[in-house]
């Protein structure tokens, strides 16, 4: 049989398809369609376990969040993946945190399956669901795989693996495992698009795919140069230039900065409509 040709554009196609918001659901098979290099899961496996910064994760959660990430964005000939892009840190830290212990959602019920419209109706906190989804995917996967771990299967049984977890048709009772791969899927978008500074797009590798400039603090000097392409790196809010702001036609004093801002760390979604308390 004739390999299938891949587009080279299809991946830049999708993730920009993904920043405007179009349903994950619908672009994760031309995701996973973009074959990524092979896997190194030897090194993936020491990766997690060599890394002493996991807030959240245990070192088997790691590495199997690490290679469900490598899928779901994976490395190609239009650069790095999740996997490179540091999205397992920045999981890891969302779920250390105060979304992760549903510090914001409505936890008194009823729970029910609901609409899709009314979004997530689960009893789980964000923490809760991806501890037991995670579980549950390792399980399922050994049972089925004569022992293997998702890390060590090869990309087509790990793609089919997650096809099966994303119309629901893996048992992880009583967690549907549909929401629960609809919650990695955003979480991998989002860690992969993030600020740098919450831990995910490691060198700002996402914002790069896309041309993303970042967060130019302004943009004022640029407003009047008309049919010119905005063309420069892209920046964290941590190191983003001053913006010299000019008052009564005088130039104002230049401004110094000794290191990063010190910056609050938004409270992340990650696209679950999880009920909110008023």
């Amino acid at each position: 049989m004739k390999p299938k040709t891949v587009d080279p554009a299809s991946r830049r196609q999708v993730l920009k398809a993904i920043t405007v918001g179009l349903p994950a659901a619908a672009l994760t098979g031309k995701v996973s369609a973009a074959d990524g290099q092979p896997h190194d899961t030897a090194a993936t496996a020491a990766q997690a376990a060599a890394n002493p910064t996991w807030k959240f994760f245990n070192t088997e959660e790691a590495a199997l969040m690490d290679a469900v990430v490598a899928r779901l964005i994976p490395t190609d000939e239009l650069g790095p993946g999740a996997r490179e892009a540091g999205v397992t840190a920045y999981i890891d830290q969302q779920l250390a945190g105060a979304w992760g212990a549903g510090d914001q959602f409505y936890q008194s019920g009823p729970f029910a399956a609901g609409t899709p419209q009314q979004g997530y109706q689960l009893s789980y906190t964000p923490a809760q669901m991806f501890r037991t989804g995670l579980a549950h995917l390792a399980q399922a996967v050994r049972q089925s795989r004569n022992g293997k771990s998702f890390a060590e299967l090869d990309a087509a049984a790990q793609d089919e693996t997650l096809a099966l977890m994303e119309t629901g048709k893996l048992d992880f009772s009583p967690l549907p495992s549909a929401v629960f791969f609809a919650a990695l899927m955003d979480a991998t978008v989002e860690g992969f698009f993030c600020d740098p500074i919450h831990g995910g797009n490691r060198d700002m590798v996402g914002w790069k795919l896309v041309q993303f400039p970042g967060a130019y603090a302004s943009y004022s000097n640029d407003i009047e140069r008309h049919g010119v392409a905005f063309v420069r790196p892209p920046v964290s809010i941590a190191n983003s230039p001053v913006h010299d702001m000019k008052m009564d036609g005088q130039p104002a004093a230049p401004m110094k900065r000794d290191g990063p801002r010190d910056v609050p760390r938004p409270r992340s979604d990650l696209g679950t409509g999880a009920k909110e308390t008023a």
